[in-house]
Parts: structure tokens; sequence; C-alpha cells
């Protein structure tokens, strides 16, 4: 079953992470995270995002196939 944002990605992003992002972007909204999806990965990977711990890698390669799956809703 391909990976969707409101299953599978939404509920990887804390209302903490949520808060802490609202300047730039909504991570509760597809369309926010899609527009952004290479930098959020990119600063997942880098351990920069988010602020207080880092994803475990099973989550960062869930974000990574949902982007290379197409970034369904």
């Amino acid at each position: 079953m391909a990976l969707s944002f409101e299953r599978d990605i939404r509920p990887l992003f804390r209302e903490s992470d949520r808060r802490s992002m609202e300047w730039r972007f909504d991570l509760w909204s597809h369309a926010d995270v899609q527009t952004n999806a290479s930098t959020i990965l990119g600063r997942l990977r880098e351990g920069t995002m988010p602020c207080d711990r880092s994803w475990p890698e099973a989550d960062v390669d869930k974000l990574s196939h949902w982007i290379e799956e197409g970034m369904l809703p």
C-alpha cells in the first residue's frame, strides 16, 4: 500500500514540532509539507529538525519513500 500523508506522515510530526515551525510552514498541512519536502527531509537527515531530538532512521526513511512515491495526500 502506498504511503499517504494523513495516515503515515502527518502523525510523525508532534504538536510541538508543528508549533515550532508555524513561522515558516504548517507541518500538518499536506500542501505545506509537499512544497517543503526536500528541505524537511534534509533537516531531518542532518539532525537539525526537530530541535529536541533526532527522528528514528525508520521514520526518516518513511518520509523519503513518501516523497519518492509522489507525496499522496
